[in-house]
């Protein structure tokens, strides 16, 4: 019989060369570790003593600790993907996760930038430096595609196709897509590429560097850096609909301004990768707001009299 720590290492092993990303392989070693605490404070023995009874037990464990619908979900998930390890590679006879309840959570619609807003944060951008270009190509291939932060820091030179004007996106799950890049995005990529880009390599010592984006130093920009810098630009405008701006915000803008402007919901889903279409209808319910605002504008009988 192997420790429960010891089995934690074999599945994030798994987890690595399968080709998760670092902040999902961060999710589940935190998830997981929350159960592996929940035995060793419950005198419950390890990882494979837990049956469907005491999976049920962990349930009410994260709730009596105050942990949100949405956090214990995630962890009952993440036991989910252990257990579905632990019975393929026979540590255990059965997943007790498998058929768990979870839950529900509250439905939220998604946080977005209005248009006129996102013009705004744009124009507040100092394009004189080596920085606001970087920061302007930034926010032009974010907003204009719908990237997930990862996807942005993982980009590399190679993976633009300026004959096409395409983008290759490396998304989750392995599943790669491609999407297409309007004339904007493309002066933007092109003059960070020519004026930043070449600056900032100067200061790293690997000057084949492939990764498209770097920071002040020429290494590759990370999710966190990708997050002080929207941050910054906000804070250089007047946009009083939130305080910060989230690279999902950037994504969940992309969607509803495509489906407010008219376009295909399966379209849409193309684009933002999404597996299930269920993913992507959630924005159909803050597009409904931008229905229900035309159609009291243009009803006749909507009007109010004059």
């Amino acid at each position: 019989m192997k420790r429960s720590s010891e089995l934690i290492d074999l599945f994030m092993e798994y987890l690595d060369a399968t080709n998760y990303s670092k902040h999902t392989i961060t999710s589940y070693s935190t998830d997981t570790l929350s159960l592996i605490n929940f035995l060793e404070s419950e005198g419950l023995g390890n990882l494979e003593d837990v049956t469907d009874t005491l999976a049920r037990y962990y349930i009410g464990y994260l709730s009596d600790n105050n942990f949100s619908n949405k956090s214990i979900g995630r962890k009952i998930s993440s036991a989910r993907k252990l257990y579905d390890y632990l019975k393929d590679n026979e540590y255990v006879l059965h997943n007790p996760f498998k058929a768990l309840i979870i839950p529900k959570q509250e439905k939220k619609n998604p946080r977005f930038i209005y248009e006129n807003e996102i013009k705004e944060i744009f124009d507040s951008i100092d394009i004189s430096n080596a920085k606001g270009l970087r920061d302007i190509a930034i926010l032009e291939i974010m907003y204009g595609c719908g990237l997930r932060v990862s996807e942005l820091c993982s980009m590399k030179m190679v993976d633009v196709d300026y004959s096409q004007n395409l983008i290759l996106v490396h998304g989750k799950g392995n599943k790669d897509r491609y999407i297409p890049i309007h004339n904007k995005i493309v002066e933007a990529i092109k003059a960070y590429e020519k004026f930043s880009r070449s600056e900032f390599l100067l200061r790293s010592e690997d000057y084949s560097q492939e990764i498209l984006f770097l920071n002040f130093k020429g290494t590759p920009l990370t999710d966190r850096g990708v997050r002080k810098i929207l941050n910054s630009i906000i804070e250089n405008t007047n946009v009083e609909s939130t305080l910060t701006i989230t690279p999902h915000m950037l994504r969940h803008s992309f969607a509803t301004h495509l489906l407010n402007n008219g376009a295909d919901l399966r379209v849409v889903q193309e684009l933002l990768g999404h597996s299930h279409l269920s993913s992507t209808q959630i924005y159909t319910h803050v597009s409904k707001e931008k229905l229900k605002s035309e159609y009291m504008m243009k009803h006749p009988r909507s009007r109010k009299k004059e």
